[in-house]
């Protein structure tokens, strides 16, 4: 009979040491402890805007953009509005009330615009020699409006299309002067304005001297130039 064999006893493991938790810094005395962080909030919306702010400001730009234009009295006008109807905008008032002296000052030294005919005539001569020919073609047409057959501002509009090289025009013109008046015939003819135009066979046919000719009547002096 086999005996059973018995296997040895092992020897228990001994118990391990639990781990304790390490004691947590002290603070160092005299150091303040480091505050909480906080993430900063956004600002609150701004209030929104009154509806006569948003008037003020839309009649402002209005007024600004009428003295730009050099519209002074326009402009004046939109700036006393502003200072009646928006009293509690303060800051759009300040400006407002600046521009107005400008405006005001303008009106007052700048000379009022021609009236008569001879006026406009001389005031185109004037843009004329400074070459503002677009300032004396407004004029000269302002002129016409009131007389068709001004002779003088006909001349004159032949003399602004040579200047600007428009040989057509400039002998449309100058034909129409000549009907309204023959004595613009010679004066053409010797007229340094003209000089472009000495070998244009139409022009060389229309300043021609015409035999026997008589004056249709009196020239009105010429404005100089």
């Amino acid at each position: 009979m086999a005996k059973t064999r018995r296997g040895r006893d092992r020897p228990s493991s001994p118990e391990r040491p639990k781990r304790r938790a390490a004691p947590a810094p002290t603070p160092v005395q005299g150091r303040p402890s480091r505050p909480e962080r906080r993430l900063p909030t956004a600002p609150p919306p701004p209030p929104p805007l009154a509806p006569s702010h948003l008037e003020a400001v839309a009649l402002y730009e209005r007024g600004v953009e009428a003295l730009q234009r050099r519209a002074f009295e326009a402009a004046a006008s939109i700036f006393r509005e502003i200072l009646g109807r928006y009293p509690e905008e303060r800051e759009i008032d300040e400006r407002a009330r600046l521009y107005l002296k400008v405006c005001e000052r303008e009106m007052v030294s700048a000379p009022s615009p021609p009236q008569t005919a001879e006026e406009r005539l001389l005031s185109a001569t004037v843009a004329l020699n400074s070459g503002d020919y677009d300032g004396a073609l407004a004029l000269l047409r302002h002129v016409q409006a009131d007389d068709a057959e001004n002779d003088l501002a006909e001349y004159m509009l032949a003399v602004i299309a040579a200047a600007r090289g428009d040989e057509s025009r400039t002998i449309d013109h100058l034909r129409r002067a000549i009907e309204l008046n023959p004595e613009n015939r010679a004066l053409a003819r010797q007229d340094g304005d003209f000089e472009t135009l000495r070998a244009n066979d139409a022009f060389r046919v229309l300043v021609e001297p015409v035999p026997g000719s008589s004056m249709a009547r009196r020239r009105r002096p010429r404005l100089a130039r």
